[in-house]
């Protein structure tokens, strides 16, 4: 049995968005239109333990690209010939690339192609030669202000991948453990204040601030964070709020945000995660980048920041306007506003064209 190869070489956030790609390409056409398609996800370091809980994928293989990774690692031939060995002795016989629309597939298509690969599917502003059998041009065979889940979904299906009768194109994991021990059985809200970018982090001081009104107003508060989040989901929890900073890999992330009735965080990873669970997310979103594309996916969303603000598109890590005013603006009581709204039912599911601007 051959296998297809499909790309996501960024992070966390940006292979849970693949997923629906995934799995049209998994249960997608065959030449002997049998069993499903194996599908080797091919990821960066940061999205491997993502690729993991995917529905669909047969195998994950790491790799850290150099015009991705940051920080940039040199570009040596030992590299280059691992991702090679690996190919040329797979059983891959074609690739699906998917990429945003500031990145371009063709490093890793000359690459493929040196490996063998018949076939490769991808988006390119550039020129691609016989570096890509299928080309979708942005803008001309793709739309430029779609979510990023189903920008991935036009490339499988430009490939010859559409999704499968039944499946709605929804994000979607799988594998992840029972957390009771950890939160234990009463309804609770899940806060992640950390941001793997300064320019996209309301300040922990709200958050904290947060916490308290939400607990006055009688929700029990966990909080989330990775191992060296640990002060600051210190100070977010306070004195009362389940602290649980540094103690979930993403797999026990999800068990926590799987059974949570909304989650309050920025423009993350968890945020991608909470909507491949169905969970509500009240989304802290700096406009740096477009939320059109990278907002939660699929679920009941509200959607706090001022999204004209100066720093509009930029795709800053480091805040360029003095006194973060995109989020810093943003009260605590705003955002418990926007979680109440979330329990009750009465925020709007995020689509293409409507997401909440408070």
């Amino acid at each position: 049995m051959t296998a297809v190869l499909v790309a996501r070489l960024d992070s966390v956030g940006d292979v849970l968005l693949a997923g629906p790609a995934i799995r049209a390409v998994a249960h997608g056409r065959r030449s002997d239109g049998a069993e499903p398609n194996d599908v080797v996800v091919l990821c960066g370091p940061q999205g491997e333990p993502a690729a993991s809980l995917l529905p669909g994928v047969t195998e994950v293989y790491s790799w850290r690209c150099p015009w991705i990774v940051k920080p940039a690692p040199p570009v040596e031939q030992e590299q280059l010939d691992a991702l090679r060995s690996f190919i040329t002795h797979s059983r891959i016989t074609e690739a699906v690339l998917l990429t945003s629309f500031h990145q371009s597939p063709l490093p890793l298509a000359l690459l493929l192609r040196l490996a063998g690969v018949g076939r490769i599917t991808g988006v390119s502003t550039d020129y691609a030669g016989s570096l890509l059998d299928v080309r979708l041009r942005p803008g001309e065979d793709l739309a430029e202000d779609q979510p990023e889940a189903e920008r991935a979904l036009a490339i499988a299906s430009a490939a010859g991948f559409p999704l499968p009768p039944g499946d709605d194109g929804r994000l979607r994991v799988t594998g992840y453990p029972d957390v009771r021990e950890l939160v234990g059985e009463e309804p609770y809200i899940v806060v992640h204040p950390g941001a793997s970018a300064p320019a996209r982090a309301w300040p922990a001081l709200h958050h904290a601030a947060a916490v308290e009104l939400l607990e006055g107003a009688g929700h029990r508060v966990v909080v989330t964070g990775g191992p060296g989040e640990t002060k600051l989901t210190a100070t977010v929890a306070g004195p009362s709020a389940v602290d649980l900073g540094g103690r979930t890999d993403l797999k026990t992330l999800a068990g926590v945000l799987a059974h949570a009735e909304v989650l309050v965080t920025g423009n993350t990873g968890p945020a991608h995660l909470a909507a491949a669970l169905g969970t509500p997310v009240a989304c802290l979103f700096s406009p740096v980048v477009p939320a059109i594309r990278w907002a939660p996916y699929g679920v009941p969303l509200e959607l706090l920041g001022d999204q004209a603000a100066p720093c509009r598109h930029t795709r800053a890590t480091e805040c360029p306007v003095p006194g973060h005013p995109c989020l810093a603006s943003v009260g605590p009581e705003q955002l418990v506003e926007a979680v109440e709204r979330l329990i009750s039912g009465v925020a709007s599911l995020s689509t293409r064209r409507k997401v909440r601007h408070p």
